[in-house]
């Protein structure tokens, strides 16, 4: 079975008049229709990048990006476009990039179906079902301003959700409001991929998440070096048979130098320090 999305030796390089940064080496992901998953990172670290890729939003420098059968880096500008609009959902950190501040919570959700040819009577059922389904039944006729953070967020998940995109694509969801907030807006996540069966992608930076996802993937220096599941934790090998080992994990174990000594015992694989 194919993945939703395949991630081939993705680079990106953002140029200056005299300076080239190199946000991604070689990155190499799939992710799997339905998945509940992280994408953990430093400032830096490519891991916003990444996600705007996936979106459509910027193309890669080199590599490629699969999305089923579609090649995104094949797409003319109008094709990404409209690709972007039909099958991908996005929320920010910041409310003022998710919200209109001068629309109701239920006409903000209402209005990305408005330029789809849908009636008015049919947008707004949508946008009552869709705060429903957020926990947000009493907040139809609110302005963001009348809503808290966590109460912003919902409504963010509710546009993006307007036009049943396949993917989910989130950005730092959690990191403007306090703790318990962002476990409330975590178990709606949860609820939303179980539920609702929409692939979720959670790019930040807090690895508390990794609590209340199936997957996280620890990106640095613009490429994947761990993995976390249910059941563990794992290093990434890539094409060329090399094994990341992130900065804290080294740390942790006591690797300083650029070599390590290597043991097999019972057919396992010891990695140990110099």
């Amino acid at each position: 079975m194919k993945p939703l999305i395949k991630c081939d030796s993705l680079v990106k390089i953002y140029k200056t008049k005299d300076l080239e940064v190199m946000a991604l080496q070689g990155l190499d992901l799939e992710i799997e229709k339905g998945e509940l998953m992280a994408i953990v990172g430093k400032s830096g670290s490519g891991k916003s990048t990444l996600l705007k890729i996936l979106g459509g939003l910027e193309r890669a420098s080199a590599g490629k990006v699969m999305f089923e059968d579609v090649c995104l880096n094949e797409l003319s500008e109008k094709e990404l476009s409209a690709f972007r609009s039909e099958r991908i959902g996005f929320v920010w950190q910041k409310s003022t990039d998710n919200l209109l501040q001068y629309l109701t919570a239920a006409q903000n959700v209402a209005m990305p179906l408005a330029f789809s040819g849908v009636s008015e009577k049919e947008r707004n059922e949508r946008a009552h079902l869709l705060l429903d389904m957020v926990g947000l039944s009493d907040r139809y006729n609110s302005y963001p301003f009348m809503l808290s953070g966590g109460e912003q967020q919902r409504v963010a998940i509710a546009i993006a959700l307007a036009k049943n995109p396949d993917i989910l694509l989130m950005d730092e969801p959690t990191g403007a409001v306090d703790g318990k907030t962002s476990e409330r807006l975590q178990e709606l996540f949860r609820k939303l991929n179980e539920e609702q069966g929409i692939t979720i992608i959670i790019v930040t930076h807090d690895v508390r998440l990794a609590d209340n996802v199936d997957r996280m993937v620890m990106i640095s220096d613009g490429k994947i070096s761990t993995e976390r599941l249910l059941d563990g934790e794992y290093a990434v090998l890539d094409k060329a048979g090399r094994v990341r080992l992130s900065k804290e994990l080294r740390e942790a174990v006591g690797i300083t130098s650029s070599r390590v000594k290597l043991e097999f015992d019972n057919g396992k694989l010891i990695i140990e320090p110099e």
